[in-house]
């Protein structure tokens, strides 16, 4: 195998919570910005400031990112994801998208903060099939973060079953239009697929 920051055009970084997934994600960032002074980076976050916990939990990973890759362009989007995949891939920069699991999380279960918005989305599938698109034939690096959480119990709540199913459908996709697919354990990669 590769050495671990060697960038593949497309992966999928899966893990459970905390496992090291994000920081994974930043560590392939900072690998590509250093390689060249031309290079740039751009994250894409999803997630939204749902109540007073999540607000805090973005500002601080917004500082902490701030810090560890002060070059690095944010831009959020919760939901018109392959717009923003479009616009910003290009062959002198890589992009973020930090995390997966959050933007279906707006389609299928959206805050309150999202319903104004919601009537312009399309729906994720559709979303999901330009970015597969895209990922086949990036511009630039793509870099996607996003959670494994049907390992555990089956949920008893149908909805929650629904979500859990179509989470581990959108990551098959992504995995089958990605190069490389890694999958973070206690911090440590497991190459699920390798770059050719």
């Amino acid at each position: 195998m590769a050495d671990a920051l060697t960038l593949a055009r497309s992966e999928l970084i899966l893990g459970g919570q905390k496992s090291g997934k994000s920081r994974r994600g930043e560590q392939l960032a900072q690998s590509w910005l250093a390689q060249s002074p031309q290079h740039k980076a751009v994250f894409i976050a999803t997630a939204q400031a749902w109540d007073d916990e999540m607000t805090t939990r973005i500002d601080r990973h917004q500082q902490d990112r701030a810090e560890r890759l002060p070059g690095m362009l944010t831009v959020e989007e919760p939901l018109a994801l392959a717009t923003k995949l479009l616009e910003h891939s290009q062959p002198d920069t890589l992009v973020l998208v930090d995390c997966m699991t959050l933007w279906l999380t707006n389609f299928l279960a959206p805050a309150p903060v999202l319903e104004p918005n919601r009537a312009l989305a399309p729906d994720w599938r559709s979303q999901l099939a330009i970015i597969s698109g895209v990922l086949m034939r990036p511009a630039g690096p793509v870099v996607l973060v996003g959670n494994e959480i049907g390992l555990g119990v089956i949920p008893m709540g149908r909805e929650t079953r629904e979500f859990v199913d179509a989470l581990g459908l959108l990551n098959q996709q992504l995995a089958a239009s990605c190069e490389r697919v890694t999958l973070m354990v206690a911090g440590l990669p497991l190459y699920l697929k390798a770059a050719a």
